[in-house]
């Protein structure tokens, strides 16, 4: 058999890596962050456990990682399903409720990651965070900003604090209370977004199935080891 291409290498990596990601916000979701070792995730993404540390220096940063990659692609399908629209106020309210309803519907893993965050290194600097910033950035944008570098990092903290408030252990905030301040902040309407007693917010980001955050598409012949095999 003859050796695996540079680039078939590298598309191995990537899915590995995503699984991980994957692996991480079930398994956290799911028992919490104390009772899920790395060992636990790499079983649940089918990988070999020293893998891990190849990729990731240690499970806050793997954690940390994993929640970014669910809430760029949460707030990416938001802002982007049907029917599109480029009204910079619609945009706004999007992303809220993005956000907000991560928040209401994975409150677990979220008051993880807040923690994680609290932590002195702060935000892990990976792709996901990136890709999540840069969303959240393009709608203060749209949104009309004329002072980006301010707007930008106020949103962030807007958003944060109103995530911080949702998950707090037997005191949480109610999610109409946290839009309804953040939507008059922003000059949106009710109506706009999905507003949280909809059908559609309650079916939300509840379900099980996360694969579409973390697509990986067909495995290359070469994982699947069937070389020379058509799609």
């Amino acid at each position: 058999m003859s050796p695996r291409s540079a680039s078939v290498n590298e598309e191995l990596r990537r899915r590995s890596r995503e699984r991980l990601l994957q692996a991480a916000v079930e398994m956290v979701g799911e028992h919490g962050y104390e009772a899920t070792t790395l060992g636990d995730i790499a079983d649940r993404a089918g990988s070999a456990r020293g893998l891990v540390s190849y990729y990731f220096p240690g499970k806050r940063q793997l954690v940390q990682s994993a929640v970014h990659r669910l809430m760029h692609r949460t707030l990416e399908e938001a802002l982007e399903r049907e029917p599109c629209t480029e009204d910079g106020r619609e945009r706004m309210a999007r992303a809220v409720d993005a956000i907000l309803g991560l928040a209401r519907d994975r409150p677990v893993l979220m008051r993880q990651h807040m923690a994680g965050l609290l932590q002195a290194e702060g935000f892990v600097q990976c792709p996901e965070q990136r890709r999540l910033a840069e969303l959240l950035r393009d709608t203060v944008v749209r949104h009309g900003s004329a002072d980006v570098d301010t707007d930008y990092p106020m949103l962030r903290s807007l958003l944060m604090g109103a995530v911080y408030a949702m998950v707090l252990p037997n005191v949480p905030m109610p999610i109409t209370t946290l839009r309804a301040e953040l939507f008059e902040r922003y000059r949106l309407d009710w109506e706009m977004g999905v507003p949280p007693d909809t059908g559609e917010a309650s079916g939300g980001t509840r379900e099980t199935d996360l694969s579409r955050f973390f697509a990986t598409g067909d495995a290359p012949d070469a994982e699947r080891g069937r070389p020379g095999q058509s799609k």
